[in-house]
């Protein structure tokens, strides 16, 4: 079988603009597409996370960090100011090096993030 590099797209919010809070947001939705996609650090070429502008108190690279994706090229920034948009906000999108097909990988939005892809939300 072929290997690819498939996306996988995750989102989730917390509740206030704290170190604390984003981590721990940010290690539960990883935590959830690892299991959903039986994620390996070795197979994960990099991620980029953003956050809505209202959060800066900490990197959500860092989560993935103590997750054990130790040698995984990470980024961190801020998604675009839209009107109207969903506050305190924590995306992800991870580059794979899988056998799966494209239909197989499993995205992950929670925690009022399943708004901005219901098709995705399982």
């Amino acid at each position: 079988m072929t290997v690819r590099c498939r996306g996988i797209r995750g989102a989730t919010t917390c509740a206030e603009n704290t170190r604390e809070a984003i981590l721990d947001a940010t290690r539960a939705m990883l935590e959830r597409l690892i299991e959903a996609n039986n994620l390996h650090p070795d197979d994960i070429a990099s991620a980029i996370f953003t956050t809505t502008p209202d959060l800066n108190a900490e990197f959500p690279a860092v989560a993935a960090r103590g997750l054990g994706w130790l040698d995984t090229a990470l980024l961190c920034g801020h998604e675009m100011t839209v009107p109207g948009s969903l506050p305190y906000c924590i995306r992800v999108l991870v580059h794979w090096n899988t056998e799966r097909r494209a239909d197989e990988v499993v995205h992950i939005y929670t925690n009022g993030a399943e708004s901005l892809r219901p098709d995705r939300t399982r």
